[in-house]
């Protein structure tokens, strides 16, 4: 007899998550490598303290004056302003993006993106029940907006998935991109819906905008953030979405009662209110990434473009020796996107010179290795 009953297609799967290992140096999983100041955890200690007294009740489940909090926010990133009504948070963009699937996606529906893209976005789809479509995207990373319209308006997917900068390429999408797609889902009954993930939109270089900016314009345009990565906060589990306030309405259906923890709300917003601070490092953060990119380059390595806080490159015959020579070292990658690339964090300066030495004697000895053969 089979042991546990699991639903078939979840059978044999292993459960998502990069490696967790005890190095010096982790650059695998896009943290800020900033953590907040004394001030901010003060704060933070002292809204959960003054939270604790009344655990006893169950939370705002509408979480209204975190949303407020973050629609002012986001309006810095938009002339148009953003309302509360139009906002939504969860624990994490990941509860976010499974919420929209739940509400949007399920049987007879379909989710659809281009690889090579996040690897959880397959996941959440079969999480819901939804066909997963995956179109492809140009050798530079960039789409073919004619080939990626028509796939939209020949499958009709439910929720297109377009992470801007993307994970694992560091791609930003062109403002012309989101229009073009929008249009192209909402050429349709019932109509789709864009997903436009900016979990990494806050290291996107100067003049790459928002996809907040064109909420006005599509109806059908959903945004994603996320405080787990500039905002130095990925232990806090806080992903938020911008949206038409009736998108909000639908994920009202499908979320759990009091999903966000009055521990979690007094965090938040006590993080919020330190948002200069913890966005301090981002410049530095971006030039780091510009600097990694540069040097990866003289190195005689592809490197994709990147508006994001990390860099991929490549492309090596044996990843995962290249992989493991930097681990033996102490630095920890990921191994992750095409085959032959290599996905790496931006740390601290001292965490990137550490790997910059790594991998030039790890690319030494595969260039000695490989001048040994016959």
């Amino acid at each position: 007899m089979t042991f546990p009953p699991i639903r078939e297609e979840l059978r044999g799967l292993e459960p998502y998550g990069a490696p967790q290992l005890d190095v010096p140096v982790q650059l695998n999983t896009n943290e800020n490598p900033y953590g907040p100041s004394e001030a901010c955890v003060a704060d933070i200690a002292a809204s959960v303290a003054e939270a604790a007294r009344g655990l006893h009740r169950y939370p705002d489940r509408e979480h209204v004056a975190l949303r407020a909090a973050l629609a002012d926010y986001l309006a810095r990133d938009t002339p148009h302003g953003i309302g509360v009504e139009q906002v939504w948070a969860a624990n994490g963009s990941n509860e976010v993006m499974l919420q929209l699937l739940q509400a949007f996606g399920g049987p007879g529906r379909s989710a659809l993106s281009f690889a090579p893209t996040y690897s959880m976005y397959p996941e959440y789809a079969r999480d819901t029940s939804t066909e997963w479509v995956q179109g492809r995207r140009e050798d530079d990373f960039s789409l073919d907006l004619d080939a990626a319209a028509a796939l939209v308006r020949e499958h009709r997917p439910s929720v297109v998935l377009l992470p801007s900068p993307n994970n694992p390429t560091g791609t930003a999408l062109p403002p012309e991109a989101v229009t073009v797609l929008c249009e192209a889902a909402a050429s349709y009954e019932p109509q789709g819906l864009v997903v436009v993930d900016e979990a990494y939109g806050e290291f996107r270089r100067a003049g790459v905008p928002s996809a907040l900016e064109l909420l006005p314009t599509h109806r059908n345009l959903v945004v994603t953030r996320t405080m787990s990565k500039a905002f130095a906060a990925a232990g806090l589990r806080l992903g938020y979405l911008a949206a038409d306030p009736a998108i909000c309405d639908a994920i009202r259906v499908v979320r759990l009662p009091y999903h966000l923890s009055a521990v979690t709300q007094a965090a938040a917003l006590a993080a919020l209110r330190h948002a200069p601070e913890l966005l301090g490092k981002v410049d530095n953060l971006r030039a780091e990434r510009d600097r990694t990119v540069t040097w990866l380059r003289e190195q005689g390595l592809q490197v994709a473009e990147s508006d994001a806080n990390f860099v991929l490159f490549g492309a090596f015959a044996d990843r995962h020796a290249v992989w493991q020579g930097l681990l033996d070292h102490g630095v920890l990658v990921r191994e992750v996107g095409p085959p032959g690339w290599l996905r790496v964090s931006i740390g601290t300066p001292e965490e990137m010179a550490a790997f910059q030495q790594a991998l030039a004697d790890v690319l030494a000895h595969v260039t000695e290795t490989e001048e040994g053969q016959p």
